[in-house]
């Protein structure tokens, strides 16, 4: 099945130890609801605070992310998914929309 890249956005500085409680069990759900749709969960990772990033541009390298935004990205899940639509299917259900956003990506290959 072809993969796919699920971006998860939050609030800065997306601190996952600062999400409602709420989200974190929706979270743990989620693997399951994707299984229930025939999708397959290949590697998920929540990323530490945007606070802790460093970025590089060209010989620039500077503390923090580059842009200033009410979002930032919080993590990545990779699934297997039958075509975009079923991944846009299975995105919808990301917790991550009820704070932030998702962004689904095919993934090159």
């Amino acid at each position: 099945m072809p993969q796919h890249a699920i971006l998860l956005y939050a609030p800065t500085p997306a601190d996952w130890m600062e999400a409602p409680p709420e989200e974190l069990e929706a979270h743990d759900r989620y693997a399951a609801q994707i299984e229930e749709l025939g999708g397959r969960i290949v590697s998920a990772q929540a990323l530490e605070p945007s606070s802790t990033a460093t970025s590089v541009r060209g010989d620039v390298v500077t503390d923090g992310p580059f842009v200033e935004s009410k979002e930032v990205l919080g993590g990545v899940t990779v699934i297997e998914a039958r075509d975009l639509d079923h991944a846009l299917e299975i995105a919808r259900l990301s917790p991550a929309t009820r704070r932030g956003g998702v962004e689904v990506r095919p993934i090159l290959g």
